[in-house]
């Protein structure tokens, strides 16, 4: 039991609530009972961590087989989460770190989702479930997004991280080149858009870029897509949620590959 906050184990789970700490260790926490069930393979893990009333209440056992399971008293474990109602539950786990090689890959009809600077870890995380839904081939994070390992974002992604690649800190110019040489025709959601995502062809190679919540994609991004892309907007609002908008082009591609 561990009881004090200048306890190692429970100083090294706290620190990992900052990105310097996070991208320092290469370590992120994942809270809940069903995103610690989402990891993908035991060697992520680093340690598992539960409150004196989870362990009490659930069999822990099978945790404990790797040796780095701890239980940590209830009022101390508040100070792990990142939740204002925490499960009892979380695990440390090790970045899976991914390169433009790794998520663009060579096949007929790579499907692949461009941020830029995308700021609301909300917005992001829903983006990756919503792409690990459509079964994205993989998300690419320009620099100046959102870490991929915010607690917010993990949280939106519902275990979705652990399913699709993602590389981030990527440079626009690099991403687009990289994309049209696997023959990926890329595509800007944008408000100027002269066609609807209807229009176009995606059961060929397809990216479609969205970009930051305030300022849209910057003109650097939007001079290298093939084509601007609307999406019908028949009401009052002058635009959508970016994790809106990206939803919807990502199931258009769904609907005509579905066909």
């Amino acid at each position: 039991m561990l009881e004090s906050r200048q306890n190692k184990i429970v100083k090294k789970i706290e620190s990992l609530k900052n990105k310097r700490d996070r991208d320092k260790t290469g370590l992120f926490v994942v809270e809940g009972e069903r995103f610690v069930s989402e990891i993908p393979d035991k060697s992520l893990i680093d340690l598992v961590a539960f409150s004196e009333t989870y362990a009490k209440n659930n069999d822990i056992e099978k945790y404990f087989e790797n040796g780095n399971a701890f239980v940590i008293s209830d009022a101390v474990f508040k100070y792990c989460s990142d939740t204002e109602n925490p499960q009892g539950i979380l695990a440390v786990c090790k970045k899976q770190e991914k390169s433009l090689k790794d998520i663009i890959k060579n096949k007929d009809n790579g499907f692949y989702i461009v941020a830029e600077e995308l700021n609301d870890p909300g917005n992001l995380g829903t983006i990756i479930r919503t792409a690990d839904a459509s079964a994205v081939d993989g998300i690419i994070l320009t620099r100046g997004s959102v870490d991929l390992y915010n607690p917010k974002v993990l949280r939106s992604t519902m275990g979705a991280i652990f399913h699709i690649d993602i590389c981030q800190n990527c440079d626009i110019s690099e991403t687009v080149s990289m994309l049209k040489e696997k023959g990926v025709s890329v595509y800007a959601g944008h408000l100027k858009g002269e066609k609807y995502p209807y229009d176009l062809d995606l059961k060929k190679g397809t990216a479609f870029m969205i970009g930051n919540e305030a300022r849209g994609l910057s003109d650097k991004a939007t001079s290298l897509c093939d084509e601007l892309v609307k999406i019908p907007i028949p009401g009052k609002a002058e635009s959508l949620n970016a994790s809106m908008a990206g939803g919807i082009l990502m199931y258009e591609v769904v609907r005509q590959r579905l066909v």
